[in-house]
């Protein structure tokens, strides 16, 4: 917030200047007199006290008295008017520090870190140096509000602007751009560039650390950009977003880096918000879509459930795969809106299955950072009128290190309402047996790489066997993902798994393909009949 004087600069500097000259030429006039009048005054005076004179004139008197009454009020006004100035001007000074100043942090905001740094560019170049900008921005800062609250949130601002402080050198223009976005500006030698990749790496590692708060260790990290200017004709504004491309691509890359800008990030950028914009618009047009992957008891054949997947049906490119829009959804804080969008067509679609047909839902680690996902996911339950006892949900291993106490109350409260639960991509996190017995899954997915890779490596085969017998000491049946030849789910059964899924068993259909095989194995519910007729289920022989 700018916060400007009550007076104008201009308004003060010429009353002031009016009211210096009066009460100057006060004094002056006070002093000319007081010479004039002053000596004959005094002399008469003098000849009074020592019995020669008989006194003083007393008109001369009070111009005496009134004019030493004017000298001292004129220069007890010349005070206090250089008073008043030493305070409008430290007031003034306060108001240019506060519009210029963020007032969380204390670093410069973006309106003056656009004109610093521009004098910065240009006082650089005519030294033939270069000046490196970083743009930081903290990931899953929005999850710190959400979870923690705004109070926490503008804690661990403070903490990085700190541990920024202590890593860069004092030469360094910083500012906060808004939000969990920071600036640093750094003039170097060209062939210093080394020592600025080592700063990058510096604050990288230290924005890792864990904040504490409230007995709490809120865990960040950052993305980081870095932008480079070797002449004066380079601007801010360009900067600052060649900066922001390269800390996306950051973001793209895995987070918790640093990369320089390149040319070549530009049309990256382009293309995401392309995606971006696509998946908004989308929505509300129904272009994204369910389909469904069959999940089928690997002994018998016998098909048990579908797995939805989310497919994009562009009009302008056709049909679309979730590995090119579900990580921008999800950067772009979409990914709970466009799933919970997508589940609801596929109740829709699941309600007319037989009760023994299971729907699964993939979860997105950012959608467990809701506090009131349960309520969504349960909200959609009633409002579509599909049963939860049909419904599985997995959740990746990843999903459990963010905040284990939110996602247990989550999953708990999913759970009482009749819905299952799967350990998504196992073997490929990092979980522990204390989170298996913590958390009530119902069910491990073992990652489709280790199953995939079991037949030519030893190593994943191990690793499958040892899920398996976890799983037995558990009492947690097992799916198996990327089933893709008879062999492979031969050495399943065979280890004990009962249930898996693959293009072995069918690759993913729309929503009109899968109701077509339903139909074709009778297991499709009976639809209702007219009033006064009986509802009686349409199966035919597996």
């Amino acid at each position: 917030m700018t916060v400007e004087p009550a007076v104008p600069k201009e308004w003060n500097r010429s009353e002031g200047a009016k009211r210096d000259v009066l009460a100057g030429g006060i004094v002056v006039a006070a002093i000319l007199l007081f010479v004039g009048t002053g000596s004959s005054v005094m002399q008469s005076v003098v000849r009074t006290i020592a019995g020669f004179g008989g006194g003083t004139d007393r008109v001369l008197a009070t111009m005496l008295i009134l004019n030493i009454a004017l000298i001292l009020f004129g220069w007890r006004r010349y005070d206090d008017l250089n008073r008043e100035i030493r305070e409008r001007t430290a007031a003034e000074k306060r108001a240019r520090y506060l519009a210029d100043t963020d007032p969380l942090t204390g670093y410069l905001n973006r309106r003056a870190l656009l004109a610093q740094g521009q004098a910065l560019i240009a006082r650089a170049a005519s030294e033939h140096r270069h000046v490196a900008l970083f743009l930081l921005d903290l990931d899953h800062f929005k999850t710190v509000n959400d979870i923690h609250g705004h109070v926490a949130g503008d804690r661990v601002l403070q903490i990085a602007a700190e541990r920024i402080s202590a890593i860069l050198p004092p030469s360094a223009t910083k500012a906060r751009l808004g939000g969990d976005e920071f600036v640093a500006m750094l003039v170097f030698e060209p062939a210093a560039r080394p020592d600025i990749e080592a700063l990058a790496g510096q604050l990288v590692t230290a924005l890792e650390e864990p904040v504490p708060y409230d007995a709490r260790r809120i865990r960040i990290g950052c993305s980081l950009g870095i932008a480079l200017a070797t002449e004066a004709s380079a601007t801010m504004e360009t900067l600052v977003r060649q900066a922001d491309i390269a800390m996306y691509h950051c973001k793209d890359e895995g987070r918790n880096r640093y990369i320089w800008f390149q040319t070549g990030m530009e049309m990256a950028v382009q293309v995401r918000n392309q995606i971006e914009n696509g998946i908004r618009e989308g929505m509300p047009r129904g272009e994204f879509i369910p389909y469904f992957e069959p999940q089928v008891d690997i002994a018998s054949g016998r098909l048990i459930g579908f797995e939805m997947l989310m497919r994009w049906d562009s009009p302008e490119y056709g049909m679309i795969l979730p590995e090119r829009f579900i990580p921008v959804a999800e950067e772009s804080g979409l990914i709970g809106e466009l799933s919970l969008h997508v589940i609801r067509e596929a109740m829709e679609s699941a309600k007319a299955w037989d009760p023994a047909v299971s729907l699964a839902v993939n979860i997105s680690p950012q959608q467990l950072k809701d506090p009131w996902f349960s309520q969504k996911l349960t909200k959609l339950l009633v409002e579509t009128g599909f049963p939860a006892s049909q419904l599985e949900v997995e959740i990746t291993e990843s999903s459990l290190f963010e905040n284990l106490p939110l996602v247990r109350s989550i999953v708990t409260s999913l759970k009482n309402q009749g819905v299952s639960l799967a350990l998504d991509d196992f073997g490929t996190g990092y979980s522990s047996l204390s989170h298996l017995r913590a958390l009530p899954f119902d069910r491990i997915k073992i990652d489709r790489s280790f199953i995939t890779a079991m037949r030519g490596s030893t190593d994943a085969q191990a690793i499958v066997v040892a899920i398996m017998r976890l799983s037995e000491s558990l009492a947690m049946p097992i799916t198996a993902e990327g089933v893709e030849d008879e062999a492979t789910a031969i050495e399943l059964t065979r280890l004990g798994c009962t249930k898996g899924q693959g293009w072995h068993y069918g690759r993913a259909m729309s929503a009109d393909d899968t109701a077509a095989m339903l139909a074709e194995r009778g297991l499709l519910r009976a639809p209702m009949l007219p009033a006064g007729g009986a509802e009686e289920p349409l199966r035919k022989t597996a």
